[in-house]
């Protein structure tokens, strides 16, 4: 099926998904300064979501700067496969490791708000070549 949109139509989705790129680089952005900030934190998260126990101060940081360059990669739309679609695969990794959490849904409200991020992350991967507002074109 051929879609003809219009001009308006194309800057509107365009602003729309630069909208969800910036939301979602806030969460993301916040995730990867924690591992810095507080890196104890980021200690017990793999320990507790993750059930990887004995993560040192120095390997929170280094995934801390592998998390940044993504991160950032993500925002400026370098390598939007890979970037768009890393991010992705690790919030959805996320956010099903969190499935324990859905089961008490009162308890753990926030915890919900990972499904909407989630299909915000799918939608940009899925329209990652009509994503270009202040994005670097260069290298999708």
């Amino acid at each position: 099926m051929e879609t003809n949109i219009t001009k308006n139509q194309l800057k509107s989705l365009q602003v729309s998904l630069l909208a969800l790129r910036l939301g979602v680089f806030i969460v993301m952005f916040v995730w990867m300064t924690d591992k810095f900030v507080n890196p104890a934190h980021n200690i017990a998260i793999f320990e507790k979501f993750y059930a990887i126990e004995g993560l040192s101060i120095t390997l929170t940081y280094a995934i801390g700067v592998l998390q940044a360059v993504l991160v950032f990669a993500f925002l400026l739309g370098i390598k939007k496969r890979i970037s768009y679609g890393l991010i992705f695969i690790i919030h959805g990794a996320s956010t099903l490791f969190s499935f324990p959490r859905y089961l008490e849904p009162y308890d753990n409200m926030l915890f919900f708000a990972a499904w909407p991020m989630w299909a915000a992350c799918l939608a940009l991967y899925l329209l990652r070549d009509l994503d270009t507002l202040f994005t670097i074109k260069a290298t999708n």
